[in-house]
């Protein structure tokens, strides 16, 4: 007897759970080839619109596409939660998910085992695996040389598997300088990022200060110094009468001249209660009509207008000022200040450069390409590692990267084992297998020889060489300590703990229900 309604349909148990895990791996062999410095990117393209993306960045690949399995979209929630958690590693999580169901599969469909049976084997597998991970962990925060070059190999290391790769020490300085100027903040809003295509990605650099993407009007001063900013949000057009909805019926065309002459009178008015504020500079989100905008440059106010919603709030923000819509009580706005307003050139461009600014710890990047992909992606890039180092300036422990922490786990989590009875030993052994997955794809994707690679490298963690990682370059196990290949142990740890929890709810499921939308009546 079917009791679902047309067009809905049921899959139980064994087609359940291998849908399920089917469509995760899926989704983590179509991201692996990204992972680590040999990573290649992808190209997406909308169906739609034609636009075309290029990257390796996870979340950025699973955000862009349109997926029919719900478990696939389990992973790329998770990867999402980990773009917004850390800003990186958003590959990794992925894989690491589909890598536990890949091992799982085998556990329930060869071997038998009850789910239920491995996700307990998991649960007591990360517990293990994130002790071994906290006890690699260093803290360099009391020495903040030592804590500065933890935060540039951990860029370094977030850099290498991007398109920036080829820079990555000129663009990692870059990242640390933008970071500590925050000083201690992880608010990114704090740092600008403008994407100029032309020149090479070398030609981008850090700018003190706030750029704003305008120009300065007609007549105004083009530099001035000490300068105190209003910025608002009004409407500064004059020449229309603005009665909305309303129709005016004149008799001559000298009443209309009338009309407007007194708007003009009320905006001539607006415009000296905003000068009498006592500010240098007037920037306005809105359009400014010439005639204010002549009254303006006469008192010798500099004006710009259209700073749309970003970089009026920003401005506000790293100005100290406060966006202003009435301008009846001066004392009671708060006026914007920075010690130099000036025009500067960037390509082709003219813009506008805030030097000094209130909020000392504002910057701008100004990142420069070949294409605006490749601007884009290079915005990506910085985006992540700007992101994992505000993290590690809050949680400053870091361990080592290139498989050498998951390879710490994994041998970790196999000494459990031993001391585990039943079947749950099974599915601690699986974990540990799926950990050691990450070292092998990293070494895959260099075109190295993964077996022999990644059996050398756990051979050296068990012989007590706790640093022992992958050289991608050399095709070698080396000292991850010595090539300085850090990263963040927040990064690190929410990989594992949001990828064993994402399988653990994949690993339950057994049943998928799947209805449509109901229909709108008289359809």
């Amino acid at each position: 007897m079917n009791i679902w309604a047309d067009q809905a349909t049921e899959e139980r148990g064994e087609n359940a759970r291998l849908s399920s895990f089917v469509g995760a791996m899926a989704l983590g062999d179509l991201v692996k080839s990204t992972l680590g410095p040999k990573g290649m990117n992808k190209i997406l393209q909308s169906a739609s619109t034609g636009e075309i993306m290029v990257t390796n960045d996870g979340a950025t690949i699973l955000k862009s596409i349109q997926l029919d399995n719900p478990a696939a979209k389990i992973l790329v929630n998770i990867s999402k939660v980990q773009d917004d958690e850390v800003g990186d590693g958003t590959t990794s999580v992925c894989v690491l998910a589909s890598e536990l169901l890949r091992e799982a599969e085998k556990l329930v469909t060869n071997l038998k085992v009850h789910p239920q049976t491995v996700v307990e084997g998991y649960r007591i597998a990360s517990k293990a695996a994130l002790e071994a991970l906290k006890n690699a962990a260093r803290d360099n925060a009391a020495d903040p040389a030592a804590f500065r070059n933890d935060l540039f190999n951990i860029a370094r290391t977030t850099l290498s598997s991007k398109v920036l790769a080829q820079d990555k020490d000129y663009f990692a300085n870059l990242a640390v300088d933008a970071v500590l100027r925050l000083k201690g903040s992880t608010d990114l809003e704090h740092i600008q990022i403008i994407k100029k295509v032309g020149g090479k990605l070398t030609d981008s650099y850090l700018d003190e200060g706030f750029i704003l993407d305008k120009t300065i009007g007609v007549n105004c001063p083009k530099r001035i110094e000490n300068a105190k900013i209003l910025i608002a949000n009004t409407s500064m057009d004059t020449d229309k009468i603005k009665i909305f909805g309303a129709r005016v019926k004149v008799d001559g065309t000298g009443k209309l001249a009338e009309l407007e002459r007194a708007e003009k009178e009320k905006m001539k008015a607006k415009v000296e209660k905003i000068a009498a504020h006592g500010i240098t500079c007037f920037v306005n989100r809105q359009l400014i009509y010439n005639y204010p905008e002549s009254i303006l440059s006469e008192k010798g106010i500099m004006s710009i207008e259209h700073a749309d919603f970003e970089g009026v709030e920003r401005l506000a923000l790293v100005t100290g000022g406060e966006i202003a819509s009435t301008f009846d009580q001066p004392d009671q706005v708060k006026i914007g200040r920075c010690d130099l307003i000036e025009e500067i050139m960037i390509g082709e461009d003219k813009l506008i450069k805030f030097s000094g600014v209130a909020a000392g710890e504002a910057c701008t990047v100004v990142l420069r390409g070949a294409t605006t992909q490749m601007v884009d992606e290079a915005e990506r890039s910085l985006h992540d590692a700007l992101s994992v180092l505000s993290q590690t300036v809050k949680e400053t422990r870091t361990v080592l990267g290139g498989g050498c922490a998951e390879m710490l786990m994994s041998n970790a989590v196999e000494e459990a084992v031993r001391t585990i009875k039943g079947k749950k030993a099974l599915a601690v052994e699986s974990f540990s297998k799926a950990l050691r997955q990450m070292p092998t794809i990293l070494a895959d994707n260099g075109g190295h020889d993964s077996s022999d690679l990644v059996s050398k490298l756990r051979a050296a963690h068990y012989e007590g060489q706790s640093d022992a990682g992958l050289d991608m370059d050399a095709g070698a196990v080396a000292s991850m300590r010595k090539l300085g290949v850090t990263e963040s142990y927040k990064l690190k740890r929410q990989v594992v703990v949001s990828a064993s929890e994402a399988a653990e709810m994949i690993i339950r499921v057994d049943n998928i229900l799947r209805s449509t939308p109901r229909r709108r009546e008289g359809q």
